[in-house]
């Protein structure tokens, strides 16, 4: 059951920018601010973030949600995407200074007895999910100051995830050709 309560709850997280786009011809922003606020609240509470990073983030949203939820203000609801990859690059980054990386730690689930050349490996992976997320936490950012609604809710609700998606098969490609661990 948490495991399909966790699917649901992230796609609803990750349905957000579509959510916004539709939901504000119906519903003031301080409404679609209060969904996503109990929806992450409920994550929080029920254990779906589990990791201590995990509640961290779900707190910092909850209190961005409230935020907007005062400011009932549309454009506000627009900086979520960019504070979500702030949040990613802060774990992702801290997780280089803090080991093992997260990419290392995932990489562990499947590969428990990880060789150097994996943990090597999987720090570099780490380091591209870093920049990835302070580039399109940049883009997401800019498209909340300077482009259309449409494009914003085009962006964040479509092209990031297809980038997100880009960027783990290319590095899944990478690993499958050159590193001997993954076969």
């Amino acid at each position: 059951m948490s495991r399909l309560f966790n699917c649901v709850t992230g796609v609803l997280t990750l349905s957000y920018p579509l959510a916004v786009y539709f939901g504000v011809q119906y519903l003031e922003p301080w409404q679609i601010a209060s969904m996503l606020a109990a929806l992450l609240l409920v994550r929080l509470l029920t254990g779906a973030a589990d990791r201590l990073s995990g509640q961290w983030l779900s707190i910092a949203a909850i209190v961005f949600c409230a935020l907007m939820t005062w400011n009932n203000d549309r454009a506000t609801l627009l900086f979520y995407p960019a504070l979500v990859n702030l949040g990613l690059l802060v774990v992702f980054g801290a997780s280089l200074y803090f080991p093992p990386p997260v990419v290392e730690r995932l990489a562990r689930m499947q590969t428990p007895d990880l060789p150097r050349e994996g943990e090597i490996y999987t720090r570099k992976v780490t380091q591209i999910w870093c920049v990835f997320f302070l580039l399109n936490g940049l883009t997401a950012a800019a498209t909340a100051i300077w482009s259309s609604f449409a494009f914003w809710s085009l962006y964040n609700g479509v092209i990031a995830y297809l980038l997100i998606g880009l960027l783990m098969a290319g590095e899944y490609w990478v690993r499958v050709r050159t590193q001997d661990y993954a076969r």
